[in-house]
């Protein structure tokens, strides 16, 4: 057994206590008693006071029996900090602990968790539940912010698709002009860029609400809608330029590799362009896809959450990128399994209503029926899944901090549990 200061011996052992020539309280170890061998002479040698049951006892003494404590008991998963004992050693609830951190210590004491995450690094299960977890525990504040976001967008949307792209040209009988070619996809170009502004205004702002909901949440703070909005409004247009910043960004750089090809008026040479930007693309997207938590959560200028986000994704790219794609692919899944049903049995819809000429000319697609469905299905889709992927890069952001800049200790503090650090004066205990 180790015996440094500071361990309290979990139970009976050889080297501790029963040292051959070792005098009574003299061999370094407190509360050291005399071996079991050794008979009492002249009454006994010790204190009256009583062994712990389950350690030394006097073998001329009779003592009422004691049920016997497991020495080496583990502690049981999701324990609070109050099994383990404090710096100077102790009895704990699964059994006896050295303090936090000595030597031999028995392995790691599991984190607070004042919410929905414990406060240490974070694997993938706890990222993915962490997410959930959020969203059910505080669907008041989360659902009704994606509900209004996705029904606003997918109304525009649907009028969009109704009133300008039922106009294009698809019908095989007669070709259009040139001239009507280009101002009817001139209208639809124009019509989809207002669609997109609108969803990406949409996007920010339940981005920008749902960081600051899940930042809460990680202190076990709950947020009103309002709360949320006060704290996500001054940095709203930054997030913006954020946004409109990354999408120029990959443009420009699509636009510079293919450039090449397109002056040369090589189609090989463009392919390749577009096939070496889209690992780039990737690659920088990973790279910067922290930025958006840094600036909200940090309060910090576009650039600055470019940085931040650089610095903490380095070294741990391949991880963040395969728990995003594994996330991608689950939200992609969960959509698919909303919006296709309900489109089908839209088209369904306009088949009976139309026939078979509906899909020739488009009619069926563009149906009220097919469109409403099928906006349905989206609504009910994003508003389950845009949380998730929303939380899972809050929860990234947290869990790469933590992991380089001990954001645990700050974490804890800021949801009220005392002294939580490598050697607190007391256990702290986890809400």
């Amino acid at each position: 057994m180790n015996d440094s200061p500071g361990w309290a011996v979990p139970g009976p052992s050889p080297s501790d206590g029963d040292r051959p020539g070792a005098p009574d309280g003299q061999d370094g170890t407190e509360g050291a008693r005399p071996p079991a061998q050794q008979p009492p002479a002249g009454g006994p040698k010790w204190s009256a006071e009583q062994p712990p049951p389950g350690e030394w006892s006097s073998p001329g003494t009779p003592q009422a029996p004691q049920p016997p404590q497991p020495p080496h008991q583990q502690p049981q998963p999701g324990a609070g900090w109050g099994s383990y004992a404090g710096p100077q050693g102790g009895q704990g609830r699964h059994g006896t602990y050295g303090p936090a951190g000595g030597p031999g210590q028995w392995g790691k004491p599991p984190a607070a968790k004042p919410g929905v995450i414990p406060l240490r690094p974070l694997d993938l299960g706890e990222i993915l539940d962490g997410a959930v977890a959020t969203m059910r525990s505080h669907w008041r504040s989360v659902l009704p912010i994606t509900l209004v976001v996705a029904t606003v967008v997918q109304v525009i949307t649907v009028l969009v698709q109704k009133y300008t792209l039922a106009d294009l040209p698809v019908t095989n009988d007669a070709q259009p002009s040139l001239r009507e070619l280009v101002d009817t996809l001139g209208g639809s170009m124009l019509a989809l860029v207002a669609n997109g502004f609108i969803q990406l205004i949409g996007t920010i702002v339940a981005t920008a609400m749902l960081t600051m909901i899940f930042s809460r949440a990680v202190l076990g703070h709950g947020s009103s809608i309002g709360t949320a909005w006060r704290e996500a409004r001054p940095q709203l247009l930054r997030l913006l330029g954020l946004t409109l910043l990354l999408g120029l960004g990959g443009a420009l750089l699509v636009g510079v590799l293919i450039a090449p090809g397109i002056a040369m008026g090589s189609v090989g040479v463009g392919l390749l362009g577009g096939f070496v930007a889209l690992p780039l693309l990737l690659w920088l997207g990973i790279k910067f896809s922290l930025a958006s938590p840094a600036l909200m959560l940090e309060k910090s200028s576009v650039p600055t959450s470019l940085r931040r986000s650089s610095r903490l994704v380095q070294g741990s790219w391949w991880r963040i990128f395969g728990i995003t794609a594994l996330t991608g692919l689950i939200t992609a899944f969960v959509s698919a399994i909303i919006v296709w049903p309900l489109t089908a049995v839209g088209l369904a819809i306009g088949l009976a209503d139309g026939g078979v000429a509906g899909l020739e000319d488009g009619t069926a697609a563009t149906g009220w029926a097919a469109l409403i469905l099928s906006a349905v299905g989206a609504v009910i889709a994003q508003t389950i899944t845009m949380p998730i992927q929303s939380g899972v890069t809050v929860l990234l952001y947290v869990d790469q901090r933590i992991r380089r800049e001990a954001l645990d200790l700050e974490l804890a503090r800021a949801a009220g549990l005392e002294n939580y650090g490598p050697d607190p004066a007391a256990p702290p205990t986890g809400g």
